[in-house]
């Protein structure tokens, strides 16, 4: 069945897929490397983020430890940073960047930053897309060939899946702005030696490197729909 394996799956997802491997294992060697690494200052993920938005005039934004270890994110919509337990509490070089990534997302919507208003407008509409995509599609090639209804469900399916993938790719500009204001706030701030800062612009873009992938990946997958929902006819 071609909704599972076809020529485009070869010329498309694999090598989307062989990106998205790569990222991932960048940025988790780059994540443990250098949270064996502890910066001169000794400040924690906790006090880095709390000083940042100090710095920044943002008072309203509270800061919370996860007992996970992973899971960081800022929350607009309570506007609370989440930082998971080992950045938290750690004074390593990946805690701080990391901690600083967040605090970057904190700033952007303090400003009102375009593409995070956006990424947060659309998000509900987005987890529904995202959710009933490919059991649409699925269930237009499970109907079988032959128009009507089945492909009705597929070109809805598709429009659904194409929702996502401008999800995704509004969510590159957020990420790497995020990340650009955290490296410019601790360099400017002097959070970290030359050596540290080094470190973190590593972690930071390989950590980007991740949702250029995935960015990638959803690109490739929604061509793919389009050319089996195009040789239908």
């Amino acid at each position: 069945m071609p909704f599972f394996f076809d020529m485009w799956s070869f010329y498309l997802l694999i090598p989307a897929m062989l990106l998205a491997l790569w990222a991932q294992a960048r940025v988790s060697t780059n994540l443990s490397r250098f949270s064996q690494v502890p910066t001169q200052k000794g400040m924690s993920g906790k006090d880095v983020a709390a000083a940042i938005l100090y710095e920044n005039g943002i008072r309203d934004v509270a800061i919370e430890r996860l007992d996970a270890n992973s899971g960081d994110h800022y929350d607009p919509s309570h506007k609370v940073i989440r930082l998971s337990a080992h950045v938290h509490d750690s004074s390593s070089v990946t805690a701080v960047a990391v901690a600083a990534h967040e605090a970057g997302h904190a700033i952007q919507h303090s400003e009102s930053y375009s593409p995070l208003v956006v990424r947060g407008a659309v998000f509900p509409i987005v987890r529904f897309a995202s959710g009933a995509a490919v059991p649409l599609i699925f269930i237009g090639f499970i109907l079988g060939v032959g128009g009507g209804f089945a492909d009705i469900l597929i070109d809805v399916g598709i429009i659904f899946f194409a929702v996502t993938v401008a999800f995704h790719l509004i969510t590159l500009p957020v990420e790497f702005n995020a990340s650009r204001r955290a490296a410019e706030v601790l360099e400017v701030g002097r959070y970290l030696n030359d050596d540290e800062m080094r470190g973190t612009r590593k972690v930071l873009n390989a950590a980007a490197l991740t949702y250029v992938a995935a960015a990638t990946m959803a690109v490739m997958q929604l061509l793919r729909f389009l050319l089996i929902r195009g040789s239908r006819n």
